[in-house]
């Protein structure tokens, strides 16, 4: 969705999925970093929301670079 401030935002819903906070909080960092690294500069002013599904929990960083990468080309239209 477009905003008016400008600059790419990003939110993340994290459901809880009978985890732990220790194992939320660790998917959360990853999800941000991932955007910072690979999203963020590509991406046009919209606000964005990343809704986490259970298999993230499992997902290692890479897999999880993989897959919003994927989802950032198809999407976005970036590289």
């Amino acid at each position: 969705m477009d905003n008016q401030t400008g600059q790419p935002r990003m939110g993340l819903i994290v459901p809880k999925f009978q985890t732990s906070a220790v194992a939320r909080n660790r998917l959360r960092r990853r999800l941000r970093e991932i955007w910072r690294q690979e999203i963020q500069q590509r991406q046009p002013a919209w606000d964005l929301v990343i809704r986490a599904r259970r298999e993230a929990y499992a997902a290692d960083f890479d897999a999880l670079r993989t897959q919003l990468r994927g989802w950032c080309e198809t999407v976005l239209g970036a590289g």
